[in-house]
């Protein structure tokens, strides 16, 4: 059984930050202590000067597997996943076939498992006609059951009042909210159909998927959670206002509704709009300055739970076209922890709150056993970062399969070096054991 020791890292976990060694064994984590483990037979990796945290759990990708190989692959993107310190990926069912039948949750499962370098774990989709379905589920083995309220890439909208209160009233499982109230995205977009043709400038973009769509939306599925007790979670939102419909008077592993904010909704804003055009065209759109501070501030007290990416890739070809014919959607997974990190070098957000928000709650609202800490015991998925290591974001050192990414020409303070996966070293300075398979993840229900 391998052993590998890593040497007098600054460990970022629970809370604290300490210096510690960290000694595993095969997949598992055997010891975590005061620097001074003896070294026996173990392999040594040194991490003084290094940040060590547990792998990022990112509870929201699209990695276009199977159906759309020209934008990614399970394979294309979990390499570039490992490179940014991710460990475990969820990924969603707008896939082709779409994941809505037990069949094809399980054959895509199958495909995964032969290219995933991440752990990996599958929404299922809902549909406003496959309840039979849901109520089948394996409720060890899927992370969540997807409801699109509003329509995006491979439009699985649910729109039938009825469909929706069954699903909330009888799901095994939580229920994942895209919330976006379509009627009113339609109004608008007619609105600037008939002014613009299909050049609707970009900039118009957050008020045709609008505050008040994204608002009449979540408030809608958080009352269908509290009327039916079902275990909500509220996907990249994306508003000021929604923030008054979540709580933080409890742990978030206690809530029954819990809520996800994205990279890009925290970065950018409608200003960004006039220089990166199509490249940070999103659904839920990038909203106002206010907007982007109601999130950061519900973020840091704790009414929002967790810190995703919604990688979306595109083809670049794709991303050109005029408005209303490029899709949504980028790639960020390679990227959303070293974008979190600039943030705690610039004094917005604490080390120990991003560590909080991006490893271990995924972990507790999910129901993921040993992994999102830094525990004996617990898997083995853990990251080291220099965190003054700069570099700048280009084509040579993108490496998700569209090429591109909202984030290019910009300069980061902080580097990961080293991810490991259940105990095994996948990425280290820039070398990626593209051999290596990471394992389902599985679920306590």
């Amino acid at each position: 059984m391998k052993t590998t020791l890593i040497r007098n890292a600054t460990m970022i976990n629970e809370g604290l930050i300490k210096k510690a060694d960290v000694l595993i064994q095969g997949d598992k984590i055997v010891r975590v202590s005061e620097p001074g483990l003896e070294k026996g037979d173990a392999n040594i990796i040194d991490a003084e000067g290094k940040w060590l945290i547990p792998g990022v759990i990112d509870d929201h990708v699209h990695f276009r597997d199977p159906g759309f190989p020209e934008k990614a692959d399970f394979y294309s993107e979990s390499v570039a996943a490992v490179a940014g310190g991710v460990t475990s990926v969820m990924d969603m069912p707008n896939t082709k076939p779409q994941t809505i039948t037990c069949e094809l949750l399980d054959e895509k499962l199958e495909l995964v498992s032969g290219k995933s370098l991440t752990n990996f774990a599958l929404y299922f989709g809902a549909t406003n006609n496959n309840m039979d379905e849901i109520r089948k589920l394996d409720t060890s083995k899927v992370c969540g059951i997807k409801v699109f309220t509003g329509s995006s890439t491979g439009n699985m909208l649910v729109d039938d009042p009825e469909s929706l209160r069954r699903i909330f009233a009888e799901a095994p499982v939580l229920v994942a909210v895209h919330a976006e109230d379509d009627s009113l995205i339609r109004e608008k977009l007619e609105r600037y159909e008939k002014e613009f043709g299909i050049n609707i400038p970009f900039v118009l973009h957050p008020d045709i998927r609008s505050e008040e769509a994204c608002y009449r939306s979540s408030t809608k599925a958080v009352e269908l959670a509290r009327i039916y007790g079902t275990r909500l979670h509220v996907l990249h939102l994306s508003t000021a206002r929604e923030m008054a419909l979540f709580d933080n008077t409890v742990p978030a592993r206690e809530k029954k509704i819990t809520a996800e904010v994205c990279v890009h909704h925290l970065w950018f804003d409608e200003a960004d709009y006039m220089k990166y055009g199509t490249r940070i065209k999103w659904n839920p759109a990038i909203k106002t300055k206010e907007d982007k501070e109601g999130l950061w501030d519900a973020m840091l007290d704790n009414r929002i739970d967790v810190i995703a990416t919604d990688h979306a890739p595109h083809t670049w070809l794709e991303k050109a076209r005029p408005y209303l014919l490029a899709p949504s959607g980028g790639p960020l997974v390679q990227h959303s922890l070293v974008a979190m990190l600039e943030m705690v070098h610039q004094g917005k957000i604490s080390l120990e709150k991003v560590v909080g928000k991006m490893c271990h709650t995924p972990a507790d609202i999910f129901s993921i056993p040993d992994r999102g800490y830094i525990r004996t015991g617990y898997q083995a998925d853990l990251v080291l970062i220099d965190p003054n290591y700069p570099w700048v974001v280009g084509k040579d050192n993108i490496l998700y399969k569209c090429g591109w990414s909202p984030f290019e020409g910009t300069r980061f303070t902080s580097r990961v070096t080293h991810t490991i996966i259940n105990g095994h070293l996948v990425y280290e300075n820039g070398e990626i054991d593209r051999d290596y398979r990471g394992k389902q993840l599985t679920f306590l229900r």
